[in-house]
């Protein structure tokens, strides 16, 4: 495009017009010089592009203002801006400035604005070493660390701009001025972000743009502005880290929650979730009792598991949920985080947004039909899961456990703790003593289930009878015969033996089987010989007794010496 102050750009006339009015029109055009900035204008926005901002400003060409000028404030036709014209561009255009300030054209103006720190226009003129030089009516140096660039590429990119400054040091006699443009910026950056406070208020919906993220949420810039998006804030559904849902750069629509204004304190909190509908508003009709469902382990705590339902909606397994088999001690020891499992709505409290969830009755209860499963006199067998003081409990099916008493173990001996028989993951088998279905018991007994041999002693012999059996044991006035294999009595002791026993040291003998012996001594009574009677009984010992009384019914067999 030709120079419009060149004569030889006039426009060419029309038939009807004559040289001497376009020379008029012209001269009526360009009559203003431009100005040096020193004189404000107020121009009026008549169209905004993407990068500029266009002003009527009186004249009869237009001022163009860049968009960057306006440092994020928003524009639309019929607002009014103060401008200073700097000169024009190439298509004949105004270019403005929105610098309300003019450049000092002697020292009696520099020391001005030195004393009242004011702020001045200057013009970048080179990078030198260590800063800028900078003309502000004379030269002035401006240090790197004042410019507020962050690299040198930064600071060549100033060089022919004006900025905005103060003067920080002046010497007259030495023409030694140094200026600050960065203090400069940062009080307009204040200054914006306050009134960027002011313009925003709880509830509003603002857009934003992810600046950073880190472990607890995400800072999002709203118009300059820095606001927290909290990680709990980001979805109703539970967030680890912002990182995995969020990304820098993301444009964002956000809620505004909390605005802090104190002096030092200006905060913003943000939130993303509550742009979006809250789940439990419909979890009444979408979740009933006794339904199946399906959700991923979130979190395990002391008492059970979380499990999210859907995004925002997580139910509770507690322990005593887990299993119909075994105490769950820890919820690690059936669910792991990040699993998916199927579960039972016990109970839906929306008031106070709690689900309880059963991860047990999901698989079914095992109790029901086990009173006709597990009938009486049924032989049942599995593994010992526990062993307690008064007896030892035992898997018979899944969910389904039997308990055998200490004394429902052995028909061989009475014990005091069932340890002396048995041990925690041992296959036994058991006879089913009773069911009850409602109290979830079942009791079992070993001793049922001993050798047909002791049957065919009971029927065959009387009160009375005297037979020959090996001590076992003695302990505690009892001591403990076997009659033979499988068949155990137990033959109380009188005061006056007990005494006799006190005496002697108390002795342990081998306890090898003598069985083919012994069952034929019951059949055919004792021999001359074997009942010797010492005073004192020790374990191995064979003698006579007398049987004192025969109890069919519990199988037990009760002697006396003689």
């Amino acid at each position: 495009m030709s120079d419009p102050t060149d004569p030889d750009a006039l426009p060419v006339p029309e038939p009807d017009e004559s040289f001497q009015d376009l020379l008029s029109q012209f001269e009526q055009t360009h009559s203003h010089k431009p100005a040096d900035g020193s004189r404000q204008l107020e121009g009026t926005v008549v169209a905004v592009s993407a990068e500029s901002v266009f002003l009527d400003i009186g004249y009869k060409t237009e001022g163009i203002l860049p968009l960057e000028a306006l440092r994020g404030e928003a524009a639309k036709p019929g607002d009014r801006i103060p401008v200073s014209i700097k000169g024009r561009d190439p298509q004949g255009y105004y270019e403005l400035t929105r610098l309300k300030v003019a450049q000092p054209t002697d020292w009696a103006s520099l020391e001005r604005a030195f004393e009242s720190k004011a702020t001045i226009v200057g013009r970048v003129t080179a990078v030198v070493k260590g800063g800028l030089s900078v003309d502000v009516g004379v030269r002035a140096f401006m240090p790197a660390s004042r410019s507020g660039t962050r690299d040198a590429a930064e600071m060549e990119k100033l060089v022919e701009q004006e900025i905005r400054c103060r003067i920080i040091k002046l010497d007259v006699g030495d023409e030694d001025v140094v200026v600050d443009r960065r203090a400069v910026l940062q009080e307009e950056e204040r200054a914006l972000k306050e009134r960027r406070y002011s313009e925003l208020a709880e509830g509003l919906t603002v857009s934003g743009v992810v600046r950073s993220l880190t472990d607890y949420g995400a800072f999002v810039d709203i118009d300059g502005v820095d606001a927290l998006l909290h990680v709990s804030d980001i979805s109703w559904g539970r967030v680890n880290k912002a990182s995995d849902v969020l990304a820098v750069g993301q444009e964002l629509e956000v809620k505004v929650l909390k605005i802090t204004s104190e002096p030092g304190k200006q905060r913003i909190s943000v939130g993303l979730k509550q742009l979006q509908p809250q789940p439990w508003d419909s979890v009444t009709g979408k979740y009933v009792v006794g339904a199946q469902v399906h959700g991923t382990v979130t979190r395990i705590v002391d008492f059970g598991a979380f499990v999210e339902l859907e995004p925002g909606v997580e139910g509770l397994i507690h322990l005593s949920e887990m299993s119909w088999s075994k105490r769950v001690r820890k919820a690690s020891d059936i669910v792991k985080q990040g699993e998916t499992v199927e579960a039972t709505i016990l109970g839906i409290n929306p008031g106070e947004r709690r689900i309880s969830l059963g991860l047990k009755q999901a698989l079914g209860d095992p109790w029901i039909g086990a009173a006709q499963k597990f009938a009486a006199g049924a032989v049942v067998a599995g593994p010992v899961t526990s062993l307690t003081k008064f007896g030892a409990f035992v898997q018979i099916a899944e969910g389904i456990e039997g308990m055998i008493h200490v004394s429902e173990i052995s028909a061989e001996k009475r014990l005091n703790h069932p340890q002396e028989a048995l041990k925690v993951g041992q296959v036994v088998k058991a006879q089913v003593i009773s069911v009850d279905a409602e109290k979830r018991r079942i009791a079992l007994s070993m001793k049922q289930l001993v050798p047909a041999g002791l049957d065919e002693f009971l029927a065959e012999r009387h009160p009375g009878d005297v037979v020959t059996g090996r001590i076992t044991e003695v302990s505690g006035g009892v001591a403990c015969v076997e009659l033979g294999e499988g068949i155990q009595a137990t033959c109380r002791l009188s005061a006056e033996v007990q005494a006799a026993q006190e005496e002697a040291s108390p002795s342990k003998a081998d306890l090898s089987s003598l069985s083919s012996m012994l069952q034929a001594k019951w059949k055919s009574g004792p021999s001359a010989g074997d009942a010797a009677k010492p005073s004192e009984l020790r374990a191995g010992q064979v003698r006579s007794f007398r049987i004192g009384a025969l109890d069919p019914a519990n199988k037990q067999i009760h002697l006396e010496l003689a």
